[in-house]
């Protein structure tokens, strides 16, 4: 169990390969098996990865056994265990949903979705910038076959732009990680902790300069105004598996500012302490209420969850950086929440746009009414994702709402609240034409009955909502803890610190 910590990257590559191997070959039934294992023991993996983390306890793995400041450190502490197993449930309903049918349709998916997943873990868990960039760029290329593979139209269109964009932030990422080495002479997170505390003065201007184009980059990944131009047309273009898929993705930018502004440019930063956090809650409130309005205004389904996406992007910016442990706390749970709701959101109108043929997820003209099973899943999701009682939008939204200090309570609750007002009213005028008040039409035919699968992969997503619901007391006892482990960027530090390599000594 030693190796524990490898297996979140290692066994959906393994399988990515095997897969990409075999599908010249072998059947689709084949590749849905292997990828069916492959996601059993990552499941398994992920349980286990939070089991251990429970406790308190950061484990640093050295790969390749060379020292944390010379070589590749994975490390697994509570929130990057909550990330991977958020990660891994969200692909289960996802790759059920694939499996009944689209799959068939796309060159490379299985390979390309195993991949994409080792490209999430490993960047919740490695222990270095440089790697975090790699982990970046395989979770984007992979996503970009994922939404190019069986393009045609607009899809096209709205993949060349996030192509385009990602490429632009990616050398971005470059340059502020070639400056923050030049400047440090280390990219492991817990060594430039230690040495950005000791910047000399005539650097700090340089250190914040390539911190900041750091932001921006992870800014852009989190889709934060004015950076999230690419996400709407993306999202609500992309295939409905792999749209539900991407709902994690702009999280991995939320974690990457909890995760390097805590520790590197944390409380402990001296002249360089929590330089972001005050711009980070007004962009934060800003992009909720551009988002809330761009779900009044939204003319498709897809394109609305798609602005939901981005509103609880502008949640979690708030809540991180609010910078205490209730409001992160809070904002952990929201981030779980707000995955598996839009991700429901996301199967369910790909549901209605079967159903309602040639209209599509459009809001007009008005079509024959949909299956009520699809209402129904809907009213539980549009409940959940706005916020209001007792789902757990409700508890995610109270936690961080509760959190915020006094001097911006005002504002900041004006924004969350004016925004799920907004979204309460965006969702029901889309509910009311597409499922609620729609008359009969002559001698319409019945829409065709989804696949049980596809409803299946849904009402699974929809369960974790529920389950987080009933849950909420203890997953909020897991995630105080973490927020608490994150303010503490010492014990972190500490920890890589003292792993040292068990056979190889390197010159000093």
């Amino acid at each position: 169990m030693m190796h524990l910590p490898t297996f979140p990257i290692l066994v959906p590559l393994v399988a990515g390969a095997i897969l990409l191997l075999l599908e010249r070959k072998q059947s689709t039934s084949v590749l849905r098996v292997g990828a069916w294992i492959s996601m059993a023991v990552q499941v398994a993996v992920a349980v286990a990865l939070v089991s251990a983390a429970s406790g308190g306890e950061i484990i640093a793995y050295l790969v390749g056994d060379w020292p944390a400041r010379l070589g590749i450190t994975l490390v697994i502490d509570r929130l990057s265990a909550l990330m991977v197993l958020t990660t891994t449930l969200l692909a289960v309903p996802c790759l059920l949903h694939a499996s009944a049918g689209w799959d068939k349709r796309a060159l490379h998916f299985h390979a390309l979705f195993q991949l994409q997943l080792a490209g999430l873990n490993g960047s919740f868990m490695t222990g270095d910038l440089f790697n975090l960039f790699v982990f970046f760029e395989v979770m984007l290329i992979a996503s970009y076959g994922l939404l190019l593979s069986g393009a045609l139209g607009p899809r096209i269109a709205a993949g060349l732009h996030y192509v385009v964009f990602n490429i632009a932030a990616s050398t971005l990422f470059l340059i502020a990680l070639g400056l923050l080495y030049g400047m440090l002479g280390t990219l492991n997170m817990a060594e430039m902790a230690v040495r950005v505390a000791q910047t000399a003065p005539e650097d700090v201007a340089m250190v914040k300069a390539a911190a900041g184009l750091l932001l921006v980059v992870f800014c852009a990944k989190a889709a934060l105004l004015p950076l999230y131009i690419w996400l709407p047309e993306t999202y609500s273009r992309a295939p409905a598996a792999v749209a539900a898929l991407f709902t994690i993705m702009t999280k991995v930018g939320l974690y990457a500012v909890l995760r390097v502004y805590t520790l590197v440019f944390g409380s402990t930063a001296g002249p360089l302490a929590d330089f972001a956090w005050d711009a980070l809650v007004a962009a934060g409130a800003v992009t909720l209420v551009v988002a809330a309005i761009g779900v009044v205004g939204a003319t498709r389904l897809r394109a609305a969850v798609a602005y939901l996406v981005m509103l609880s992007a502008g949640t979690l910016f708030i809540a991180f950086a609010l910078a205490n442990a209730e409001a992160i706390s809070g904002g952990l749970y929201y981030l779980a929440h707000s995955v598996f709701v839009t991700a429901a959101l996301f199967l369910i109108a790909d549901l209605v746009q079967r159903q309602r043929g040639s209209m599509g997820d459009h809001l007009l003209p008005i079509a024959p009414p949909t299956r009520s099973a699809s209402g129904m899943m809907y009213a539980i999701a549009a409940v959940s994702v706005a916020g209001l009682p007792p789902l757990s939008g409700f508890i995610g939204k109270f936690v961080v709402l509760d959190a915020v200090p006094a001097a911006d309570t005002a504002w900041v609750w004006a924004a969350i609240l004016g925004g799920s007002l907004l979204v309460i009213i965006g969702l029901s005028r889309t509910g009311t034409r597409l499922f609620w008040r729609v008359e009969a039409v002559g001698d319409a035919k019945p829409p065709p009955s989804p696949r049980p699968i596809e409803v299946g992969a849904t009402v699974l997503l929809l369960a974790y909502g529920v389950a987080m619901t009933v849950a909420a007391g203890p997953i909020l006892r897991y995630t105080d803890a973490t927020a608490r482990q994150v303010l503490d960027p010492g014990s972190y530090i500490q920890r890589v610190q003292d792993t040292q390599p068990q056979i190889r000594e390197p010159s000093p």
